[in-house]
């Protein structure tokens, strides 16, 4: 009996085509981000260093790591979408998980390293600024939260299209952004207060407090993005109300017996890998048992639509049938195939 293509073999050309979809709106999120986050660098650095403002200039040490990071989720789109090949048999999904975890470190670096030491500074060196300075300065915090939260509402809004924040938040590009943009408003917030308390009392301070706290706020999403990326780039799980959702469905098939095993792992934001350990109830042959397979698959790739890796291990009964397969000069069913290569087959479905 000759090994029949799975018809789960390729995922669903809607599926496919959504995933394209939303990559697109993300790019054009993740760009309209750059571009706004490159004019009020700018705009902060030259107005800090006229303004002799350390608020000022750690905001503008914070748009230029979100700057830079908007560079990296670029980079992670486009390299995620590459296909399967011989050394990369489950794709390239992984990639966001990786660039996300560079825009984390220059969050961190970047931004909040250089805030602290702006902080630092500001009570050192004491107070330079002018009330022209001031004025400036307020001026161009002004324009970037009117920036800043243009590119905040589009990221939400993007994150509604796409099903909510917990479905959004599967993409860890889209996710940093709405992190960056919302850490951004608030730290624009913060530096505005400083500004205005120090123009009001003459104390220094009230902007190196600013610092302090933009510069914290900056350290403490760095280290929640990091972490996220961190989790998913070892091999995180899909999380225990899918995989509950899989095994009821698996418990449920009357040709199994138990399942012994259900492992689950993010390969990317709509690509996840299911491995099953199942016993079969006696008395299938062969080619039984290879319809039971498919048909198992493809409920499970209708239940959660982003399995799109499935392998079946079936235990004891697998080998006495495989003997008895051999035994009629019919070769044994091929359930599970850890060793294949899916981008060499073809085929994206487990066995």
């Amino acid at each position: 009996m000759s090994h029949k293509p799975s018809p789960l073999s390729e995922p669903p050309s809607g599926g496919t085509t959504s995933s394209h979809r939303s990559d697109r709106r993300t790019r054009v999120t993740v760009l309209v981000a750059l571009a706004a986050n490159l004019v009020i660098a700018l705009a902060k650095i030259v107005g800090g260093f006229v303004a002799g403002s350390p608020a000022l200039l750690s905001e503008a040490a914070h748009s230029v790591a979100d700057s830079m990071n908007e560079v990296f989720l670029l980079a992670a789109l486009r390299r995620s979408r590459r296909p399967a090949d011989s050394r990369h048999p489950f794709g390239y999904g992984k990639e966001r998980f990786f660039w996300s975890l560079l825009a984390a470190v220059g969050i961190f670096v970047m931004g909040g390293c250089f805030s602290l030491f702006q902080g630092f500074e500001a009570l050192s060196r004491g107070s330079t600024e002018t009330r022209s300075g001031y004025v400036a300065g307020l001026l161009v915090l002004v324009v970037a939260l009117l920036a800043e939260g243009t590119s905040l509402l589009r990221a939400l809004h993007q994150v509604r299209k796409q099903g909510g924040l917990a479905a959004g938040a599967r993409d860890p590009a889209l996710r940093t952004v709405v992190a960056e943009d919302a850490t951004a408003v608030l730290g624009v917030g913060l530096a505005i207060a400083g500004m205005a308390l120090h123009m009001a009392t003459g104390r220094i301070v009230w902007e190196a407090s600013a610092s302090f706290g933009i510069g914290a706020l900056l350290v403490y999403v760095a280290y929640r993005l990091g972490r996220d990326a961190r989790e998913q780039l070892i091999g995180q799980s899909m999380g225990p109300e899918p995989s509950r959702r899989i095994h009821a469905l698996l418990e449920a098939q009357p040709e199994i017996d138990s399942v012994e095993s259900l492992l689950t792992m993010q390969l990317g934001p709509e690509s996840t890998l299911v491995a099953a350990r199942v016993d079969l109830t006696p008395g299938l042959d062969s080619e039984e048992v290879e319809l039971v397979a498919e048909r198992i698959k493809r409920s499970v790739s209708h239940t959660i639509p982003e399995a799109d890796q499935i392998f079946l291990d079936v235990t004891d009964a697998l080998t006495a049938r495989r003997g008895a397969a051999a035994g009629r000069g019919r070769p044994a069913p091929r359930l599970a195939a850890d060793g294949d290569d899916p981008a060499a087959t073809g085929e994206r479905g487990g066995a």
